[in-house]
């Protein structure tokens, strides 16, 4: 299956051209650090590149002080990680391990010259994308996690790195290694913990995390974009790559997670171009990387509260903390949500055994035991299948008599043979049960009205799509079922043009829209035309 970046190690035996570095001496200025110099901390915004002349720089251990890795940057390699590209905060500590010259560029002219020199750009991103896979494959950051499995916030923390693709280390409660750096931050051992490089968070939200990492910075109050994409999902980062590469300034923000509700499909194996497959976070994660080459911004969690339009032209944009940008148009690419299931106490363990993602975080919760995936779809397919390879047995619930009209061929056929995977038409869950975490379901069949207890410590929900316009108040015309209008039948001069002029929807959000990653990639792609027409009529 295709992941988000190359081998590392055969990235680090490919050099910038000796055009390249001459580009970087004139953009840049030489400067020399002493043995023991701290180029780099966590938190600090990733504002410069820095290529290493002479010397070597080493990764370090925020907890211990010690060198984190075997390997160290030397000359003709540069330092450097993905948040750089989009102007994030620095996540491992680095410091000269001697004395070390490096050509420092400052990113906004680093951006430029990748602009202006593709080569140098594919070469500088290939890296940067190969040293985020090593970090998610070895687990190693200074995002560190105590009692993931125990604590339903912490756990929460993990759940935004994964989807986010932001690497992090997970150490049991009562591990010596959770012990260790508990006594690190003279904090109690034993308890949950967030802790990133020298920081231990307190009351850890996602929201101060993605703070802490650069992703979810401060806009200037009232700063000026020429175009606003709300969702982060594949019609989102499709539209902010083609705004960016039209050379408009866009600010895409999502309220959850980059990639949407297709980031938690653990294999898509239907988009072109793929035909090993790959998970819906690192195919919008790519995505993601190819809008923030060309000038796109992104800004996560953050949600839009509110939308006006303002009396001069345009719209401003309210967040849920208050903060406000202004565009002049808005495309609107929220998608929708997974239904939450009118089950007695299903609030109580959403996070403790009842999820609505089934990606790699969520399928070490079930290991060994029997997973629940409720939904007749692609996603709730694609769930019982990845949950199947670790879970010891995975029962689909579907309330219609069949899968053909609801899921692709290929899956359904593929579940049926799966002896790992029982398929049971015409049931539902009625009840929970548990303590603090899910301990077993109760399933009735709408054959009989039987009801029988089920043995499982997690449920996955993945039924009914709910769209999200209800910060669109009156402004755009809805469907009976709050899908956007859009196109002929609202007079639109666009398809993805809505009722109000300046406001486009695109993906799963839009009524009559095909919901599948594809089409919603075309068409966050294709809306840009119409958007750079309405600015410059």
């Amino acid at each position: 299956m295709e992941t988000i970046g190359r081998d590392l190690r055969e990235m680090q035996r490919t050099p910038l051209a000796p055009s390249h570095v001459a580009a970087l001496r004139a953009a840049g200025t030489v400067e020399t650090y002493p043995a023991g110099t701290f180029l780099a901390r966590p938190g600090e915004p990733a504002d410069r590149f820095l290529y290493v002349e002479d010397g070597e720089i080493e990764v370090v251990n925020a907890i211990t002080g010690e060198r984190h890795l075997p390997s160290t940057l030397g000359p003709t390699q540069f330092m450097g990680e993905i948040a750089f590209l989009d102007g994030g905060n620095w996540t491992m500590p680095m410091r000269a391990a001697r004395e070390t010259r490096v050509i420092a560029v400052p990113r906004a002219a680093m951006l430029k010259l990748m602009a202006e020199i593709p080569e140098m750009s594919d070469i500088v991103i290939t890296v940067l994308s190969a040293r985020r896979r090593r970090q998610l494959d070895a687990h190693d950051s200074t995002l560190v996690l105590i009692g993931e499995d125990e604590d339903r916030e912490v756990r929460r923390i993990a759940d935004f790195a994964s989807r986010n693709r932001i690497p992090y280390a997970s150490l049991p409660l009562g591990s010596p290694e959770a012990d260790a750096a508990a006594a690190s931050y003279s904090t109690p051992a034993g308890r949950p913990a967030v802790i990133f490089g020298r920081e231990l968070i307190d009351a850890p939200t996602p929201d101060k995390v993605s703070r802490l990492l650069g992703c979810n910075r401060d806009l200037i109050d009232d700063e000026a974009f020429d175009v606003l994409i709300v969702g982060g999902g594949p019609a989102g980062v499709a539209a902010g790559v083609y705004a960016g590469a039209e050379g408009l300034r866009a600010l895409v923000v999502e309220d959850i997670a980059i990639g949407g509700q297709a980031g938690t499909s653990s294999r898509i194996e239907n988009y072109m171009g793929f035909p090993t497959g790959i998970s819906g976070a690192d195919l919008v994660w790519r995505g993601e990387v190819q809008a923030m080459k060309f000038g796109t911004r992104f800004a996560m969690p953050r949600r839009v509260a509110k939308l006006e339009v303002l009396a001069e032209g345009g719209f401003c944009a309210t967040f849920d903390n208050g903060q406000r940008v202004r565009a002049g148009a808005v495309v609107v690419a929220a998608g929708v949500q997974y239904r939450r299931l009118p089950i007695d106490r299903l609030g109580e363990f959403e996070g403790a055994g009842v999820y609505y993602a089934a990606t790699e975080n969520e399928a070490r919760y079930c290991r060994g035991s029997e997973a629940i995936v409720i939904g007749g779809g692609n996603s709730a397919g694609q769930a019982a299948m990845h949950l199947s390879r670790s879970a010891a047995h995975v029962r689909l619930l579907v309330r219609g008599g069949s899968l053909a009209s609801s899921m692709s061929s290929y899956l359904s056929s593929r579940l049926e043979a799966d002896p790992a995977v029982t398929i049971e038409y015409g049931a539902e869950v009625v009840a929970l049960s548990g303590a603090d975490t899910l301990e077993a379901v109760t399933i009735r069949s709408a054959r009989d009205g039987q009801e029988r207890v089920v043995e499982s410590c997690a449920m996955f929900v993945m039924v009914g799509a709910a769209p999200n316009t209800g910060w669109l108040a009156d402004m755009v015309a809805l469907d009976d079922k709050g899908f956007i209008l859009t196109g002929d039948r609202v007079g639109g001069g666009s398809p993805y043009a809505t009722s109000h002029p300046g406001i486009f929807a695109v993906g799963d959000v839009r009524a009559g829209s095909v919901k599948r990653v594809a089409s919603s990639v075309g068409e966050g792609s294709v809306v840009i035309s119409a958007v750079w027409s309405f600015l410059n009529p």
